[in-house]
């Protein structure tokens, strides 16, 4: 560290100390979910309160640093570090407090949804989150938020009651439909480019009785593959909004109460949440269960808390990982045969093919109602290429870049903004659309005029000013 920017010394006041370069911890602090991104900054900032949030911020500001935020650290692109810059890491804002009178739980701004999942069902609540459970709060819901949930009560934005957020130019502000009204739409779905949300307000939804719900997944044979999911298509066109489910190219997990015969076998697994009464949801589910004859059957009753957990697994930290998705109305003939010819050529057994169904309470908010775009779409295509050597980058990314090409001649225009790939303006301005891009350039404006918050999926203030950086 240079002489003129000494970080121990800048934020000695800090309750945790920084840590920086030759620290014992350095390594293990600076890394992210991601293992692509192998990136070095001046410091990380474990930031206990919004006033050390602000106070990097400000640092960053003055001295034209690079700055990443991190809340669980688990952006595909590695949004949540850099190099040569200072990283705002929100770890230390963990507290999860419910509030079961209001039904309300204020989530500090590095929690994961794990740790609100086990504090809000505890008291028989839920909030829509991901669908794995060590993602943080902060990055899933800034971006719109899909989980098992959103079909039932909406994304994790749309259950934003209030938002304390600290801005560019290191003031606080408190966002809500009734406060700073611009500020908090632009928060539902644009991402970190506005601020650093110390805390979220959500509100609650009671869960099933025993926070049980019915879940799990059926993995059927990969030659079945275009069959099943036609089938599915058929069917998803009447599923109630209590019951969601995720078709996802894979490769069966060496699990030991599957027989090993099957390990690493490619498969198509439809898995499914149902929060219906027992013997409802199991009617419902049924016809999910027999779209052919399945390898394994492993759908059952469960905590929801369990479900949330159940992919982790598969998705641990420091994999080198490359994704991105696209907004597909229907699981169209075309589009069926495309994902099965593309999965076929999964360049390592750990890359999958994930298609998120949406409709239901997604579809009921007005497109103009909050930043995020495409609530038309009835799935969401999400291509992960997953691998461990360096030696196949290329490949894998080439895999993924291919199979997107292929798919986006059937896509809509609208995309999820949390699956973009190393998005530049065109690719942002098309995954909104105009007229939500448009308004959230002017708020770009008005709340980080000089896009210090640009490790994200960017969005140029409205002047014209400035280039990408």
């Amino acid at each position: 560290m240079s002489a003129e920017f000494d970080a121990r010394l800048e934020f000695a006041q800090f309750r945790r100390p920084p840590v920086v370069a030759g620290d014992p911890d350095y390594d293990a602090a600076r890394r992210v979910w991601n293992g692509y991104h192998d990136l070095s900054p001046a410091a990380i900032l474990r930031c206990s309160s919004s006033a050390e949030i602000a106070a990097g911020i400000r640092s960053a500001r003055e001295r034209d640093l690079p700055l990443a935020v991190r809340g669980g650290g688990h952006s595909f692109p590695g949004y949540g570090s850099c190099d040569g810059g200072l990283v705002v890491d929100l770890a230390p804002l963990d507290e999860v407090v419910v509030d079961v009178a209001r039904r309300v739980a204020t989530v500090g701004g590095g929690a994961t949804w794990g740790e609100v999942d086990r504090a809000t069902a505890a008291h028989g609540f839920a909030i829509p989150g991901g669908l794995v459970s060590t993602t943080g709060v902060g990055g899933l819901t800034l971006g719109g938020g899909i989980g098992w949930l959103s079909r039932a009560w909406g994304l994790a934005c749309d259950q934003l009651a209030a938002a304390e957020v600290v801005l560019a130019d290191g003031s606080q502000a408190r966002a809500s439909e009734t406060e700073n009204a611009d500020l908090f739409w632009a928060l539902r779905g644009g991402g970190g480019n506005f601020g650093v949300v110390a805390r979220f307000e959500f509100r609650l939804h009671p869960l099933p009785p025993a926070s049980a719900v019915l879940g799990g997944m059926v993995l059927y044979p990969a030659e079945a593959a275009a069959d099943v999911l036609g089938e599915h298509e058929r069917l998803a066109a009447a599923m109630p909004d209590e019951l969601s489910t995720l078709a996802a190219f894979v490769s069966v997990p060496p699990l030991p109460f599957l027989p090993a015969d099957l390990h690493f076998r490619p498969a198509l697994a439809i898995a499914l949440c149902d929060l219906g009464e027992a013997a409802e949801a199991e009617r419902r589910c049924a016809p999910l269960r027999r779209l052919a004859a399945p390898l394994a059957d492993l759908v059952g009753r469960m905590p929801y808390v369990e479900l949330q957990r159940l992919f982790d697994a598969g998705a641990p930290a420091g994999l080198r990982q490359y994704g991105c998705g696209l907004n597909l109305s229907e699981l169209s003939a075309a589009a069926i045969a495309v994902l099965v010819e593309q999965s076929a050529m999964r360049p390592t057994p750990l890359s999958q093919i994930h298609l998120h169904q949406l409709g239901g309470a997604v579809s009921r908010v007005a497109e103009e109602a909050t930043a995020y775009a495409g609530r038309d779409a009835r799935w969401v295509a999400n291509i992960l290429g997953t691998w461990t050597e360096p030696s196949d980058d290329a490949q894998v990314r080439g895999w993924v870049s291919d199979t997107r090409r292929r798919l986006a001649e059937l896509a809509s225009a609208r995309a999820y903004v949390n699956f973009l790939p190393e998005p530049g303006p065109a690719d942002v301005r098309r995954a909104y659309g105009s007229a939500n891009h448009d308004r959230l350039r002017e708020l770009k404006r008005r709340f980080d005029p000089t896009n210090l918050f640009r490790r994200n999926a960017n969005i140029l203030p409205a002047d014209g000013a400035l280039a990408e950086r």
